[in-house]
């Protein structure tokens, strides 16, 4: 990996790599994500590290990241940024942009991120564990996400000591993460499941499998929007290969189920469909203030409509952009300032307005 600056880009632009559309079964899925949670031996979690100890952690990740193995490796450029560098609404829209998580936001004394280029990769430093590589993709590509991260973890284990069990695997400050340290996730868009009431008995399916489900930002977030993030729960047995493959098989099935209320939609209400994917379109094009739950709503109806091909001329990229163009901390990042409850939501309007109509004739809802 070659050391650069990190882009102030990172923080201006909503967009990242793992939006575009032409993730596979985009239609469905919207990112896949795999994250590895590593520590350091000798050093305590940081929970318990002193301030040395936690830039001693810094150090020792940056100069991994360095190193010619690192360079050999080919995995682009990177940029390293600590949390008390950054002025607050930079951190909030790291976390928007799922770069970081909001535990790693809150540590301003001792935390950093590393950055990859087209921010498909983050190493958070000094989160609940001492280094949490994090892979981002569009679509459904746990597989790639996994190969990533995998290779990331061979450079900065090659060159620092892994906090590592024989028994058990590696050690974690959290004791659901020891073993292989791993979660793997995929958000999904599950609107028709939403629709015909059968979105609790498909989930509640996929917990007694032994898979978590949780809002768009993970742990302790409600699912706004009609998504949905499924995880692997059991990290000690299974390898990380098998975990993915588990957590894959399931998501297809839920992907199959989704399509099929889709159709069902379509051939037994295509009217009242089109209505309501219609009446979200026009609200969003010239509504003036939305608050962030009827933002979400609406943009979940319109993402339908699109993928039923009854709205025309939307880019998917553009919807899964505003997923954190409307987001609070972004919103403010753009004004430049601190923004009330009112101005955000006159502003996010203003946003989805922008990005819906950039010059062209809004689409309509077809019969």
């Amino acid at each position: 990996m070659i050391p650069v600056a990190l882009s102030p880009d990172v923080t201006r632009r909503a967009l990242s790599r793992w939006m575009e559309a032409k993730g596979p079964d985009g239609d469905t899925v919207i990112s896949s994500r795999v994250r590895l949670a590593r520590n350091l031996t000798g050093l305590p979690f940081p929970q318990a590290q002193t301030p040395e100890q936690a830039a001693e952690v810094v150090r020792k990740v940056e100069a991994a990241l360095a190193s010619p193995e690192a360079a050999k490796a080919g995995l682009g450029e990177w940029g390293l940024v600590r949390l008390a560098e950054l002025p607050w609404l930079d951190r909030a829209v790291l976390v928007e942009k799922h770069l970081i998580s909001p535990n790693l936001a809150q540590n301003t004394e001792t935390g950093a991120v590393v950055i990859g280029a087209g921010e498909t990769l983050s190493i958070m430093i000094n989160e609940e564990d001492h280094i949490r590589i994090q892979c981002l993709y569009a679509g459904l590509q746990l597989d790639e996400a996994l190969r990533l991260a995998s290779r990331v973890d061979d450079v900065l284990e090659a060159r620092l000591p892994y906090a590592f069990a024989e028994k058990f695997g590696y050690l974690t400050a959290c004791p659901t993460n020891v073993g292989t340290g791993m979660r793997a996730s995929v958000l999904v868009h599950l609107p028709a499941l939403v629709i015909n009431n059968q979105v609790g008995r498909v989930l509640s399916t996929v917990v007694k499998l032994g898979f978590l489900v949780r809002g768009l930002y993970g742990e302790g977030t409600e699912a706004v929007g009609n998504i949905f993030q499924i995880s692997n729960q059991v990290t000690l047995g299974p390898s990380e290969t098998e975990t993915v493959e588990n957590l894959r098989n399931v998501v297809v099935e839920i992907i199959n189920q989704e399509r099929q209320a889709r159709q069902a939609l379509l051939q037994e209400m295509r009217d009242q469909i089109a209505d309501k994917v219609g009446r979200a379109h026009g609200i969003l094009l010239y509504g003036h203030i939305f608050s962030s739950q009827e933002a979400m709503q609406l943009l979940s109806d319109l993402r339908l409509g699109v993928e039923l091909g009854l709205i025309k001329g939307i880019d998917r990229t553009a919807l899964n952009e505003l997923l954190v163009a409307i987001r609070p901390g972004f919103l403010q990042k753009q004004a430049g300032r601190e923004l009330d409850a009112m101005e955000r939501d006159t502003k996010r309007a203003e946003v989805i307005r922008a990005k819906l109509r950039p010059g062209r004739s809004p689409g309509t809802a077809e019969r």
